[in-house]
């Protein structure tokens, strides 16, 4: 029994997340389709992380166990012959036997994309959040700071998660600008369920002047996800690296 690791990539608009489900398209479910047709049988794929609707993916990994004897290196170009255009598999190993994806996994960056212009680019529709107003990347940065280090995350998740710990370790929070587009780089141990996109919501609303610089270590210490900033849209958010 071999334990492979596929690396893909993915534009999720035309996607209801992750993870197979039976009221709509997914991205596990393709690759799982393509994975049948390659090696004659359904396998079990184990994804690094549950991502949202819209939600893209720059890199995401994932890993199945196959008794099938294709080599690695073969594979990702038999998926893609099968795969929709949408979905790219990069490259597979072969990893340790007793390697999974999620738990595997010792941290995380995710990408938030913001077109700061008047006018939308139909070149980035689900792919930016459209914000007109002006928005100073050194301001989102310096207030991202409060996120940096080990904190109970309680206020920057949303309803409905069943984890155990609301306790997570940010490592970097980054803003950088490139003409209209601003990206806001988000990394971590891990993240909770919208953790990110509640974050990017947060800075928006402290940069447009609804909530007060110097905020973040309060609403943190509330635990309250009320006193934080509204949920920025999945269409700009993107699963930018994964760590092993």
């Amino acid at each position: 029994m071999r334990n492979l690791l596929l690396t893909l990539r993915f534009d999720g608009s035309g996607f209801h997340g992750w993870q197979v489900q039976p009221n709509g398209c997914t991205v596990q479910q393709v690759l799982g389709d393509a994975l049948e047709r390659v090696l004659g049988r359904r396998e079990a794929i184990h994804g690094c992380s549950r991502t949202d609707a819209g939600v893209h993916a720059r890199m995401f990994c994932c890993n199945f166990r196959t008794e099938h004897a294709i080599p690695a290196a073969r594979l990702p170009a038999a998926l893609n012959f099968y795969l929709c255009g949408q979905v790219a598999v990069l490259d597979c190993t072969e990893v340790a036997a007793d390697f999974h994806a999620r738990y595997s996994c010792t941290g995380k960056t995710y990408c938030y994309l913001i077109r700061n212009a008047r006018a939308r680019d139909p070149f980035l529709l689900h792919r930016a959040l459209l914000k007109p107003f002006p928005l100073e990347a050194a301001l989102l940065e310096r207030e991202g700071q409060a996120f940096v280090g080990t904190h109970d995350f309680a206020a920057f998740c949303a309803a409905g998660s069943s984890v155990k710990s609301t306790v997570r370790t940010v490592r970097r929070v980054e803003a950088c600008r490139d003409g209209e587009e601003l990206r806001l780089f988000f990394e971590a141990d891990g993240f909770l369920y919208n953790m990110v996109r509640i974050m990017a919501g947060t800075l928006l609303e402290i940069a447009r002047g609804r909530l007060e610089p110097g905020c973040i270590p309060a609403i943190l210490a509330s635990g309250d996800r009320a006193n934080a900033g509204f949920t920025a849209p999945a269409a700009g958010l993107y699963l930018w690296k994964v760590e092993y």
